[in-house]
């Protein structure tokens, strides 16, 4: 049976929100460009914001020097059902001009634990690089049907963007699992080539025990990513939390709203000498319940998915900060030892050299990625910004019309107004 893609609605996805917790703002740059004159009108200064983030995009066009040469789609939803489970299979789409692909065009099946794999794999080889991050696994509280319509087009977007994430990334779409998961028409094969289940618990192991040990003297470039890592969750959070409220709020607002249109409505038709006005603010309410139906839906398009994928994304800078820490702790522990001479010296010597590279590595590709990551993330968030903003403009522009129009049908000439009184 095959799923059918409709626009996401986030609505099923609401959260349980405080309604005591205050939003912090973020405390820098929060004022617009103080001194600059003011558009005539809402709707100039919006083309005038339109028209310079298309320059700045056609900028960063010319300059990057990493062409795009892989183009992914996933699509194509279809439910699984097993004697043991159901599940989504997604059609992924692959255009390519790499040499070191066989073809120029593939298309596999995939489901979401294929994503889980895929993305595992690249954590393990690239330890500090910040891999995109996937949709939550489980369901949102609040989620009536697990494979409802919307639910599978807000994942199937989300896998979208991850793999087309990881296809911009100058490192990891090299990646030989990258290319597997794009190609490989089975994927179980590769997936027992992993690291065994020992391995992994003891790589687990000495992970935790370097963690409980810490850390002598992390640089300080990553004592001040570490702080803004922190900073930059408690803020994004916060914003996707009262984001959040705010559209449940909306929701309640557009219920009352569709209530009390037909009050008006049902009122015009027991009082003849008011009917005109009644219905014509009966008609205003339904636009402009019709209006703010549309932002909502917006809302829940564009802001509330760029917010809660840097939420997301937060999580993956926190995990990808402990990992580089976890391999400075454990090249800190062998060259105690070797200090103190407790074990064998030729034999520990190799190890601290060893891990020594692995830390240089590890600070390298951190180093390298943090930049690259700040870029995106400043772009998606500024551009979902931007949309959000243009969006509220019309919406305001569209309800101020609507009650324009009404006080224009009701203004009363000094013509007839002797009329009326005459009679």
């Amino acid at each position: 049976m095959s799923g059918q893609t409709v626009p996401a609605d986030f609505s099923g996805h609401m959260l349980d929100l405080d309604e005591d917790d205050d939003l912090e703002v973020f405390s820098k740059n929060t004022s617009l460009a103080g001194g600059s004159a003011m558009p005539n009108s809402p709707s100039s200064m919006v083309n005038q914001y339109r028209l310079e983030v298309e320059e700045e995009e056609e900028e960063g066009q010319q300059q990057d020097p990493y062409a795009k040469d892989i183009f992914i789609t996933v699509d194509n939803p279809e439910s699984q059902v097993t004697a043991i489970e159901t599940f989504i299979m997604y059609r992924v789409a692959t255009k390519t001009t790499r040499g070191e692909y066989d073809s120029s065009e593939f298309e596999v099946r995939r489901r979401y634990q294929d994503f889980l794999w895929l993305r595992s794999k690249l954590e393990e080889t690239h330890p500090t690089l910040i891999v995109h991050p996937l949709p939550e696994k489980f369901v949102m509280k609040g989620m009536v049907e697990r494979f409802n319509n919307d639910f599978i087009e807000t994942r199937r977007k989300a896998l979208h963007r991850f793999l087309n994430k990881i296809s911009e990334h100058p490192i990891l779409s090299f990646s030989q699992h990258f290319k597997v998961f794009l190609t490989a028409q089975e994927l179980l094969p590769h997936k027992k080539q992993g690291p065994g289940f020992l391995s992994r618990m003891g790589d687990t192991v000495r992970a935790v025990a370097n963690a409980v040990r810490g850390l002598r003297s992390r640089p300080e470039e990553f004592s001040l990513m570490q702080e803004y890592v922190e900073d930059f969750s408690h803020k994004i959070c916060s914003v996707d939390k009262v984001t959040q409220r705010i559209i449940k709020e909306q929701r309640e607002y557009l219920d009352e709203l569709k209530q009390y249109s037909p009050t008006y409505a049902q009122w015009a038709e027991s009082e003849s000498e008011l009917a005109e006005p009644l219905n014509g603010v009966a008609g205003c309410v339904e636009r402009c319940g019709t209006e703010s139906d549309e932002q909502i839906h917006h809302l829940s398009e564009v802001l509330v998915p760029a917010l809660h994928e840097y939420v997301l994304c937060s999580e993956t800078l926190k995990a990808v900060m402990r990992r580089r820490d976890n391999i400075q702790a454990e090249f800190e522990a062998k060259n105690e030892a070797l200090a103190s001479r407790r074990a064998d010296q030729e034999a520990l010597q190799e190890d601290v050299d060893g891990l020594a590279d692995r830390v240089e590595l590890a600070n390298n590709a951190l180093r390298g990625d943090w930049s690259r990551w700040q870029n995106s993330m400043r772009s998606d968030l500024k551009s979902a910004f931007l949309s959000t903003a243009e969006k509220n403009v019309e919406y305001y522009e569209q309800c101020l019309a609507v009650w324009e129009s009404f006080l224009l049908s009701q203004r009363v000439e000094p013509g007839e107004q002797r009329e009326e009184d005459g009679s």
